[in-house]
């Protein structure tokens, strides 16, 4: 064979190399998809996906990142109560549970390693926003449906299920403006998720486009990872250094900053924070004293979502890139025992775990019977 012939011959082998992996990446197609009601588009503008139908039960990993804080530990329980329950069991042959701590490195590894394992679908929470290119385009070749969700990614090459997290700052930052009524100055506390997130990054944004906007309020920051423990410490040292605050702000963590005010003595304020089944319990008891609380849910049942869109495409049906989930959001005087919180449980229990447009409710006592370990 001449030179010549063989750069053809390699020319060739590499366009139906190509070619097969184009094949195997979802389609952009037209919408709407199955169970709109559930699989809601982002907007108007977003795009429908579908992969090639793949006939089950089939195999599916959720690759966690951080898992020190009891919403991501409600999480994996979620999942795997999920993963039970009848209607969704006899989809599922194998459901594969790890946390690879906040490193993107040992996330993008695992992801990876799942996809050359034969893994179907991939559930995750994304430890940073970017950086994950080189396992879709894995993912693509092998017909993997990779599923973001939480912590999504810049990108619109995979499927993603979110709440909008500017718009849960920008009602939490209305909420707080109402009860404030025309005072526009003073020290706000912002306490802030986990750094390097979208979360935390989105939530911030939209609390200050709205903050700064309408008022010349002095913002404090700190980092409370969504974490009770750090949360409280976090606004105890705030107000340790600042002293009074108008209203708070925070991301998760927010029984924790509750009780750091009620051990500072500092008075009940305007608050805005997370779906925390203790937290909404201190706003029952106290609103009468001035905690005029708002509590909107990033619900931790996103995973069994995420999951069920994930073998909706597989199954080949046409899935939105971006899906919208509802914010659910009750406050001061929206809330009601053993409705929107539940006196009798635990306070590190997120209450908001029923999506009836999805038929998906997973109840207390499924999630409770469960680990978060990383499933062998």
């Amino acid at each position: 064979m001449t030179c010549a012939a063989r750069l053809s011959a390699l020319a060739f082998t590499g366009f139906l190399l190509t070619s097969v992996a184009s094949l195997a990446a979802p389609k952009t197609v037209s919408g709407p998809g199955p169970d709109p009601g559930c699989f809601k588009p982002w907007n108007a503008q977003t795009k429908y996906m579908q992969w090639e139908k793949k006939p089950g039960p089939y195999r599916i990993a959720v690759v966690n990142g951080f898992v020190g804080n009891t919403w991501r530990i409600q999480m994996i329980q979620t999942a795997k109560a999920y993963a039970e329950q009848a209607g969704m069991k006899d989809k599922i042959k194998e459901l594969k549970v790890v946390s690879t701590g906040t490193d993107v490195a040992a996330q993008l590894g695992a992801i990876e390693d799942f996809i050359n394992q034969g893994y179907d679908a991939i559930i995750t929470i994304a430890v940073a926003p970017e950086g994950f290119d080189r396992v879709i385009r894995l993912a693509d070749r092998n017909n993997v449906v990779i599923v973001p969700f939480d912590n999504v990614l810049d990108t619109d090459k995979v499927m993603q299920v979110n709440e909008d997290q500017l718009e849960i700052g920008r009602l939490s930052a209305r909420h707080l403006l109402k009860e404030l009524g025309q005072k526009r100055d003073g020290k706000i506390l912002e306490v802030r998720g986990l750094p390097g997130n979208s979360v935390d990054r989105d939530r911030h944004l939209g609390f200050r486009e709205v903050m700064e906007k309408e008022g010349k309020f002095q913002i404090v920051e700190v980092v409370g990872n969504w974490d009770d423990g750090t949360a409280q410490k976090a606004t105890a040292d705030a107000l340790a250094v600042h002293g009074k605050f108008e209203a708070v702000f925070t991301q998760g963590g927010s029984t924790g900053s509750v009780r750091a005010m009620m051990d500072g003595k500092h008075p009940f304020v305007p608050i805005a924070g997370e779906g925390e089944n203790g937290y909404r319990k201190l706003i029952a008891q106290h609103a009468g004293e001035g905690l005029k609380g708002l509590s909107y849910s990033q619900s931790p049942g996103l995973v069994a979502i995420s999951i069920k869109a994930a073998i909706s495409a597989l199954e080949g049906n046409p899935m939105p890139q971006l899906i919208s989930v509802p914010i659910p959001v009750v406050d001061y005087t929206t809330l009601k025992d053993n409705v929107n919180y539940w006196s009798n449980l635990s306070d590190n229990f997120f209450a908001a775990n029923e999506f009836p447009a999805c038929g998906v409710n997973v109840t207390a006592p499924e999630i409770m019977a469960k680990d978060a370990k990383n499933t062998q």
